[in-house]
């Protein structure tokens, strides 16, 4: 199989996905890039930056990661104890004296690393996520740390998510190395790989590079804008800033072999999952990183959710890929979006790539009719139907084979039409004038399709065999019928 093929197929696709979802999930903006086979393969952004302005979102425009500061956090750690500056099971209170004597104080590095330390989560006073208060300076954090609430569980009774036990490591690496975190993370990790777009804080000389960030509509029909502000003392928790490909970039700098930040074996340290996240076997959590299940492929990462910013990281080490996804909404579902890659990528190398693949590409679209939209894709040499509206593009899609003009339904679900073809309709300059799909109904190009101000029913054109205007049930076609009980019309599997 040609990988490098395959990949430009699914980067292809992958790019008229992202535009249509942020679209149809009604995301201001979204900015994506990917790495691959060395360097960045693909960046893109859709949508807008500011909605009020009318500012088109760019591949530059830069977004509030949150939480995936915490990989920054671990990296720095994992740096320092190479060097031998610190050591992962040494208790906080060795750099932050003023935890001396309070149970937080005697939690390891490892385990504030881990979120196994038993820590607050936010605090019993956390507005600051709502933007009501201003976030924490470093004396309210050791305030925060010193309350006898903060010590909520045992350390190393189960994984307990801390946004303050991250603010805590970030005082042990201020008093470690003499330097204040911000400027030891962005001297260390930002500037050594020579990124200019990534950042441990709001910087306010840049406020016009940032995406306006939103509301969302689980509890209304609009958003409004969010302002940006300062982390302080969370900033080793969630105060980073960056762009899509910046922020790959960094994490291919954890891919296997890569040395500009770490040795192999702090890296396997970092990755490799030590407590279960949920009640599933997976998620799991190692050292500053989330490790998940996308299919059968073992990734790591990050999200980082902020006020009105959501992003996700995920990191293939064996395929050397990395995916990530910024929003600017706080309700955009930017797993779903970086996922999407995989799921694709799997599934253009789930067969054997054709020797011959010519001629698949002007089958190739996304076609509309009023039961919605489909997609006919080249991935891996062959020709597919997938749904762009769904969750998981790879989800019960159907294979097509060319024969002549038509498309066969060689696989897929069974309410896919199997066995029946695509008919397609060619303009003489070889473009898509229609097509009639497995399932008899006529789709035009999307960009040729017109919705009217109504849907009018054809009247019949012969008397003699017109339909009552209103059938008894009993005569109803079965996909209009109703069920007894039930007061939707069930469909037909469209």
């Amino acid at each position: 199989m040609s990988d490098a093929e395959s990949l430009g197929e699914v980067l292809a696709y992958y790019g008229r996905w992202l535009e249509y979802n942020q679209r149809y999930l009604r995301i201001p903006g979204v900015q994506v890039a990917v790495f691959a086979e060395g360097s960045v393969v693909f960046s893109a952004a859709h949508g807008s930056a500011d909605l009020e302005n009318d500012v088109p979102l760019t591949e530059g425009h830069l977004f509030r990661i949150a939480s995936q500061s915490k990989t920054f956090t671990a990296t720095a750690v994992l740096r320092l104890c190479e060097q031998g500056r610190l050591r992962l099971d040494d208790e906080a209170e060795q750099y932050v004296p003023e935890l001396a004597g309070v149970p937080l104080g005697g939690r390891t590095v490892r385990e504030l690393l881990s979120h196994s330390a038993g820590i607050t989560r936010d605090g019993t006073d956390a507005d600051w996520w709502q933007l009501a208060e201003a976030f924490p300076d470093r004396e309210r954090l050791l305030a925060l740390l010193r309350e006898p609430e903060a010590a909520v569980i045992d350390e190393n009774e189960r994984f307990k998510y801390t946004n303050v036990g991250y603010g805590l490591l970030g005082l042990v690496i201020e008093r470690a190395t003499g330097t204040p975190y911000n400027e030891h993370v962005r001297t260390e990790i930002v500037e050594k790989l020579g990124l200019t777009n990534l950042g441990p804080e709001l910087d306010p000389a840049r406020s016009a590079e940032y995406a306006v960030g939103y509301s969302g509509l689980a509890y209304a029909d609009h958003r409004v804008p969010i302002d940006q502000t300062d982390t302080r003392a969370l900033a080793p928790a969630t105060g980073f800033y960056g762009n899509a490909r910046d922020l790959v970039t960094y994490f291919s700098a954890h891919l296997p072999g890569d040395g500009r930040l770490l040795t192999d074996r702090s890296k396997r340290e970092m990755q490799h999952p030590v407590w279960q996240i949920g009640a599933g076997e997976w998620p799991k959590y190692g050292l500053g990183l989330q490790v998940a299940k996308v299919g059968e492929r073992q990734v790591f990462g990050h999200g980082g959710g902020y006020p009105g910013h959501i992003s996700r990281t995920l990191v293939d080490p064996e395929a050397g890929i990395a995916v990530a996804a910024l929003t600017n909404a706080i309700d955009a579902p930017a797993s779903q979006l970086v996922e999407g890659f995989y799921k694709l990528h799997d599934l253009a190398q789930s067969k054997e790539r054709p020797e011959q693949t010519a001629g698949l590409g002007r089958f190739t679209g996304r076609f509309a009719s009023l039961w919605g939209v489909g997609d006919v894709v080249e991935l891996g040499g062959r020709l597919y139907g997938i749904n762009p509206a769904g969750a998981d593009p790879a989800a019960e899609v159907i294979r097509l084979e060319p024969i002549g003009d038509t498309l066969k339904v060689v696989d897929g679900p069974g309410l896919g039409a199997y066995g029946e073809s695509y008919r397609y309709n060619f303009r003489p300059d070889g473009t898509v004038e229609s097509v009639r799909t497995a399932g008899g109904l006529l789709s035009r190009p999307i960009e040729h399709f017109t919705l009217p101000q109504r849907v009018r029913a054809e009247a019949p054109t012969d008397p003699v065999r017109s339909a009552p205007s209103r059938a008894p049930d009993g005569a109803r076609p079965g996909h209009l019928r109703r069920p007894s009980g039930s007061g939707r019309v069930v469909g037909r599997g469209r």
